[in-house]
């Protein structure tokens, strides 16, 4: 047991955080101190801090800087993203440990990971042998994939997937071939990433327990690089965080953790908060915080509504502080949301950034109108996480566009209305002020939706290999255009040309250089753009970036595997067998990886969330958009709350666990759960959702009911009789 080990344990917004800066900063000073007094560093002590997710640990660390003024040095970190980095920096090792032929690891993003499993699972899907009633293709595949990370985070090896899927799923769930098929495809796309050096997130997790953390040679580096490790809520970090932190307290290296036993909003998500409740029996000293009693409406009724939840038959009369909003429809609701929120900040009763609207799922409709409600009466709106497919920004697919007109074969990809689109989005032109030259006020578009129209019927001409765009004088009547529609659009055609030349010159390194000359070219770079398509163009330029290196890594592995088959085949007269690990075909031609990008991108699964994934600056003075667990898990709290649909099923059935993952959790009974236990955990979670969201807000409540959901079928969910036992807004 270590000598230096802390627990510390409280409800939401009870100071544990702050509880852990405060310790740090103890640990960073008497280590500093200690290395002067020994004359043994020349640089300060080192803290590995950890977070939940990579938002909360953006958060974490600007706390720590203004806190302690940046004085002490420290490595943050989220578990998942301390694996990859350390499977990634003793690459070697595992390399030696595996027998491994390949060289520097890279990493696939979830959506690469999709579609190149997709490819490998080809025969299954197609012969049946990978299906599973009711789920489409597309699903069944993430689903196991899924499984596959599911199980490497909670300390379970690849070979034992059969045997727990089979155990804990019944019948009418999947047959024994469903479920043994699926460990086999597993298992061989695992062994198909390490051949080429691909990591996914389940790979990088499973290395890292399996082979890496018990390695001598790791264990060694790893007790002397950190003076201290600091983790906050551990409730949401994964089985295997705990061996890591069980390594370091066998150390007596010193540690603390929070932990809030009301929090677990990544359960069911890879996190497993039993596992590290047993963290707190290792630590000697235990801190148990307490919130504030007037702080939140939770620290004042949340026990009172949780017992309700437990015992429906004692519903309690509530205060002033819990008010409904009901209407018949939920467009009518959406409307009366907006003005109670529209009157409090008219009134100076609320500010827009001290409100908050929650739901279980936040549909576009809902976003939609409150925002256009609230905006045209002056109050800002964000959704939290706002994460749109790449595909449905008009910048967007006018770069996609531009790459099937250079690059050859693409045709069918086009159309006309795509073309027209992107000749309007790429004739932008910098709208000068007069009264001083030089000075560029915004950016106007040289070709309009008509002209583009004109130029599309007289000038585009369709075909499947080399479709084209031709000269503006091939259109009789050209002078319609206007004299800059005119030149712009020449512009445009002949820097097409230009790359199309280089292409078949061999002179475009990728089409990701050819992404980039475009928005240089004519997007200017992006600089004027606002913020959201700015982070849409950085999340193209990620994503194409990191396809085209996956692209090069497999044609490098299959003209490496190439050359030795020739010289193997030199050297013997007998022929050489063919690989079974040359589907998906690994380095296909740069049209069909063209073809392929493009189409990954269509299909929606690439969302704009770039790094930094928020702006900088001061933050927006805004209304708050945003699902519970969006809310939950960005550690959120507002004056005033507003439970949309809060008579909704969702509220018990929704944000329920992935597939299969509480087959892999440690309180697992080990047989298929029965819908008692299913029902039970519904409960439980429910009853966390609600007393974390009361303790995020400190004055009000809005419970909002419409009889008809959107698809309109009546509300009786779980909160309904908390919805009749509020007060009503409009009888105040």
């Amino acid at each position: 047991m270590s000598s230096d080990s802390i627990w510390i344990l409280g409800p939401t917004r009870s100071g544990k955080t702050h509880r852990l800066i405060e310790q740090f900063v103890a640990w960073a000073e008497a280590a500093k101190g200690y290395s002067q007094q020994a004359f043994q560093a020349t640089l300060d002590p080192l803290f590995l801090i950890f977070a939940a997710t990579g938002d909360n640990r953006l958060t974490l660390v600007d706390r720590i800087t203004t806190e302690t003024t940046g004085q002490y040095r420290f490595e943050s970190t989220t578990p998942l993203g301390f694996f990859q980095d350390e499977v990634i920096l003793f690459f070697p090792l595992l390399v030696q440990e595996l027998g491994l032929k390949t060289q520097f690891p890279l990493r696939l993003r979830p959506e690469t990971e999709q579609e190149m499993a997709t490819q490998l699972w080809r025969s299954h899907l197609d012969e049946g042998h990978l299906e599973q009633a009711g789920v489409s293709e597309y699903y069944l595949v993430r689903r196991a994939l899924d499984l596959l990370q599911i199980a490497a985070t909670s300390g379970t090896p690849p070979e034992d997937l059969a045997a727990i899927l089979q155990q804990g799923f019944t019948e009418q769930e999947g047959s024994l071939e469903l479920w043994e098929t699926m460990a086999v495809a597993l298992r061989q796309w695992r062994s198909w990433c390490l051949e080429r050096g691909l990591l996914t997130y389940g790979i990088v997790t499973e290395l890292y327990w399996r082979y890496l953390l018990p390695h001598p040679t790791y264990q060694s580096h790893l007790r002397q690089r950190f003076q201290g490790v600091l983790a906050d809520d551990v409730d949401e970090y994964p089985a295997i965080a705990r061996p890591l932190f069980e390594f370091f307290l066998d150390q007596d290296i010193p540690v603390a953790f929070t932990y809030n036993p009301n929090g677990g909003i990544r359960l069911g998500l890879g996190a497993d908060p039993y596992a590290m409740a047993e963290l707190g029996d290792r630590c000697h000293q235990i801190e148990r915080l307490s919130p504030d009693p007037s702080a939140s409406l939770g620290n004042t009724w949340g026990m009172t509504l949780l017992e309700w939840l437990r015992d429906p038959m004692r519903l309690p009369a509530l205060p002033p502080s819990f008010q409904s909003i009901q209407t018949q429809s939920r467009a009518e609701l959406l409307r009366n949301i907006a003005e109670v929120i529209v009157d409090g900040v008219h009134t100076g009763e609320v500010q827009p950034q001290e409100v908050a609207v929650i739901a279980p799922g936040l549909d576009a409709i809902a976003q939609y109108t409150l925002r256009e409600i609230l905006t045209s009466k002056g109050i800002p709106v964000r959704s939290l996480n706002d994460q749109q497919p790449l595909a449905s920004s008009p910048l967007i697919r006018s770069l996609l566009t531009l790459l099937t007109l250079i690059y050859p074969g693409l045709g069918q990809m086009l159309n006309g209305e795509a073309i027209a689109e992107m000749l309007v989005l790429l004739s932008q032109v910098p709208l000068v002020n007069r009264e001083t030259p030089g000075e560029a006020l915004s950016m106007e578009y040289a070709i309009d939706p008509v002209r583009a129209g004109l130029l599309i019927d007289h000038c585009y001409v369709p075909d499947l290999e080399n479709p084209r765009l031709l000269s503006v004088d091939s259109f009789a009547r050209w002078d319609r255009l206007g004299y800059q529609a005119a030149q712009v659009y020449g512009a445009i055609l002949q820097w097409i040309e230009v790359q199309k030349e280089q292409q078949q010159q061999r002179l475009l390194p990728s089409p990701v250089v050819l992404l980039d000359r475009a928005i240089q070219r004519f997007l200017y770079g992006g600089s004027h753009l606002p913020y959201d398509q700015l982070a849409s163009l950085r999340e193209l330029m990620e994503t194409a970036q990191h396809y085209w290196e996956v692209v090069t890594r497999l044609r490098q592995y299959d003209e490496q595997t190439s050359e030795i088959a020739s010289e193997q085949s030199t050297e013997s007269t007998e022929p050489a067998e063919p690989s079974q690990s040359s589907t998906p075909q690994s380095s296909p031609s740069i049209t069909v990886s063209v073809q392929n990008f493009i189409e990954l991108l269509r299909k929606g699964t690439i969302t704009a969330d770039p790094y930094p994934v928020r702006p900088m600056g001061k933050a927006k003075q805004a209304v708050t958009l945003a699902t519970i667990y969006q809310y939950r898990g960005d550690r959120r709290s507002h004056r005033w709350q507003f439970w949309l649909d809060a008579s909704s099923p969702l509220w018990l059935s929704g944000g329920g666990p992935l597939f299969g993952a509480p087959l892999f959790q440690q309180k697992w009974s080990g047989r298929p759960l029965t819908a008692a236990e299913i029902l039970a955990a519904d409960q439980q979670r429910l009853q966390r959702q609600v007393l974390d969201l009361l303790c995020r807000t400190e004055e009000r409540v809005y419970l909002c009911h419409s009889d008809l959901a959107t698809n309109g079928q009546e509300q009786a969910g779980p909160l309904l009789p908390l919805v009749n036992a509020a007060v009503s807004v409009e009888s105040q």
